[in-house]
């Protein structure tokens, strides 16, 4: 006979005819009934949320695209106009510097023009100046080699020539017919 306690013992395992693996259909029937109305609910109220937040998140990624790329459009628009300014920059440079040379070459010139001028004159100054001294030192050379003739001649000829007039013209023409001599002389030699 069985006991109480084996009585317990063997309601407590199970019985060989029941396989743990396959669920009873009550159970089987309640599990599927939970999950439609998971997938329900999912669909009612999460899949609203999901779709909302894949716009979103879809919308910003393509947002943020667009405004990178219209970054990037802005930055090559600005890159271009740096360029063309730099491009400006530098003709205007090139064309600054051709018209310093060229004024340079102007004051070069004009200073070179007065400088020749300012010789030409100081030659002419000079030329004349010499010219000048050349008539005085003739003059007293004149009036020394007339006063030397004058005594020369009155030695020799043993009385003085009376008058000053006389002895001028004498000197004249005694230094008029060297100074023929002299050019005559001048181109033979």
């Amino acid at each position: 006979m069985i006991t109480g306690l084996e009585n317990v013992v063997l309601t407590a395992l199970p019985q060989a005819e029941e396989n743990v693996l396959v669920p009873k259909l009550s159970e089987l029937i309640i599990g599927i009934i939970a999950f439609g109305v998971l997938v329900i609910g999912f669909f009612w109220l999460a899949w609203p949320n999901v779709k909302r937040v894949y716009a979103d998140r879809t919308e910003r990624i393509e947002g943020g695209l667009e405004r990178a790329e219209q970054a990037q459009r802005e930055a090559q628009a600005a890159l271009e106009q740096y360029l063309a300014q730099l491009a400006d920059a530098r003709s205007e440079a090139n064309r600054i510097r051709e018209d310093a040379r060229q004024q340079g070459r102007e004051i070069i010139d004009d200073l070179r023009t007065e400088a020749q001028a300012e010789a030409a004159q100081l030659r002419q100054r000079a030329e004349e100046q010499l010219a000048a001294e050349r008539a005085q030192v003739v003059a007293s050379l004149r009036r020394e080699v007339g006063s030397l003739a004058v005594d020369l001649a009155t030695r020799i000829v043993g009385h003085e020539l009376a008058s000053d007039i006389r002895q001028r013209q004498l000197v004249d023409d005694f230094i008029n017919a060297l100074e023929s001599q002299d050019s005559a002389a001048g181109p033979s030699r």
